[in-house]
């Protein structure tokens, strides 16, 4: 009964969820920005792919926010289910 958001990303959208998570990664490991901050970077440089890669309008935003959360929501499921805590 869950609702799949997957569903509303136009196939030109989903490359960018693994160049989200790369980039989400490469911030992670800089150590110079708070982790907490991360996701809204993402969601900002999701924004700007989407109005600037998929579509130049407020539907090509509506798919940076999509696959910026597909992004974090991707790692935290791994986070939370997939990797061993320590």
């Amino acid at each position: 009964m869950g609702m799949d958001f997957f569903e509303y990303i136009v196939t030109d959208g989903l490359i960018l969820i693994p160049v989200l998570s790369i980039i989400g990664m490469a911030i992670k490991n800089t150590q110079a920005i708070p982790n907490r901050y991360i996701p809204l970077i993402l969601l900002f440089v999701g924004i700007l792919f989407g109005v600037f890669i998929i579509e130049r309008s407020a539907f090509g935003a509506v798919q940076g926010i999509l696959v910026s959360g597909a992004a974090v929501y991707g790692h935290q499921i791994y986070k939370q289910t997939i990797s061993k805590e320590e």
